[in-house]
């Protein structure tokens, strides 16, 4: 199958937190596409992606961006395809990123992740594509029990070792 998810980003200096959008992705055998495109200086570049992305095979958006985080917003404004948007940090702590995407206009939604989210967002594009795609979903059941597999291990060697032998075994001290 094709591109599935699209990784959107508007400047290379997003790409070291954007990098894990790709990985829940890359685990759940989805294909991705990543790109750099401005909201504000490669417009037409943007809206033309946008307007040959369902052809293209792309189901799900990821929109990363700082500061004022426009991208999500436009990437949004044209196309039907759910977009995801993660915050940024860096100017106010990525607050001001946040506040410009979960605040978009009624009328043209964009779901929001935490700030600095990639890898949520690499998720949540998974499970909007198992709605469709019972292989997907049983990978990411699988996922969520080897995610409450970790859980178990850690309490059991927590209940072994008690507190101070276990941050004594992680090579941490309390």
């Amino acid at each position: 199958m094709g591109t599935r998810v699209l990784v959107l980003m508007g400047s290379d200096s997003d790409l070291p937190v954007m990098r894990a959008a790709l990985e829940a992705p890359a685990a759940l055998q989805v294909t991705t596409e990543v790109h750099i495109l401005s909201a504000h200086r490669t417009p037409q570049q943007l809206a033309d992606l946008m307007k040959k992305a369902p052809e293209r095979g792309i189901r799900v958006i990821i929109a990363g961006a700082g500061a004022a985080a426009h991208l999500a917003g436009v990437v949004a404004a044209h196309t039907l395809l759910p977009v995801i948007a993660v915050p940024l940090s860096g100017k106010l702590l990525g607050l001001d990123a946040l506040l410009a995407e979960v605040q978009m206009p009624k009328g043209i939604p964009v779901a929001t992740v935490a700030i600095d989210g990639a890898f949520n967002a690499g998720l949540l594009a998974c499970q909007i594509l198992a709605v469709g795609d019972p292989s997907l979903e049983e990978r990411l059941v699988a996922y969520r029990e080897h995610l409450a597999a970790e859980v178990a291990e850690k309490d059991a060697l927590l209940q072994s070792y008690g507190v101070d032998g276990y941050l004594q075994r992680k090579g941490t001290r309390g």
